[in-house]
């Protein structure tokens, strides 16, 4: 395991979706779960569990229950990114070709972590509002989160996508998951092919967060 700081393997965690298809040791996996452990949820239920998939049969299933998403969400995305020019068109493009090969050779991946959550065990405070539900999400996606810093920390490739949510009742029967549990992410994980992580592209603080009030920017110096 490498030594790398807290901020800098938050700031340099890429998707990473070329990956090599040799194995990953079990004792490394094992961190990488450990470190999805400590993540906090509401009432420290942990109302998650995750399957990590290593078998090649079922690593091969996965991968053509996701490619017909995939290919579907990709069409929508070639069509929005031929209004974009320069740079911003050749980074998009770049993005799709890396998701491209992922959805080719997910099976090749050494292990899938199948992220699983249980709704009646969670505290969904806005289920009954009427917008899109987001708390509940607060109990799981930190755990996975945690799981990406470590991958990074390892020296392992990783990326979060949420596509086999579409195939959900198929990915149930695959990895015998019980009636009350659902999936919420899929981590395909192993070593890079090109070069893994790096500096990555985000908006700066001051779009991002405001002091206040909306509208605000929260910088260092904005409180004088």
């Amino acid at each position: 395991m490498s030594e790398i700081g807290l901020y800098e393997a938050m700031s340099t965690l890429r998707a990473v979706r070329r990956l090599k298809p040799d194995p990953v040791p079990d004792e490394v996996l094992e961190r990488v779960v450990r470190a999805a452990t400590w993540a906090p949820s509401g009432a420290n239920v942990q109302p998650w569990r995750v399957v990590v998939v290593q078998d090649p049969k079922k690593r091969q299933r996965l991968q053509e229950l996701y490619i017909g998403p995939w290919r579907q969400y990709a069409k929508g995305h070639a069509a929005s990114i031929e209004q974009l020019e320069g740079e911003a068109r050749a980074r998009q493009e770049r993005m799709i070709a890396a998701a491209d090969h992922l959805a080719e050779h997910l099976h090749e991946a050494p292990a899938i972590l199948v992220f699983c959550f249980e709704p009646r065990r969670m505290a969904i405070t806005d289920a009954g509002l009427d917008r899109p539900s987001v708390v509940g999400g607060g109990s799981v996606y930190p755990a996975v989160q945690n799981a990406l810093l470590a991958c990074r920390a390892e020296g392992l490739g990783c990326t979060l996508t949420t596509l086999l949510c579409f195939a959900e009742d198929e990915v149930k029967a695959l990895l015998g998951l019980p009636e009350s549990w659902f999936t919420c992410a899929f981590v395909p994980v192993g070593y890079p092919r090109l070069r893994g992580h790096g500096p990555i592209s985000r908006r700066p603080v001051e779009q991002m967060a405001f002091r206040d009030d909306w509208g605000t920017p929260f910088t260092a110096d904005s409180n004088g």
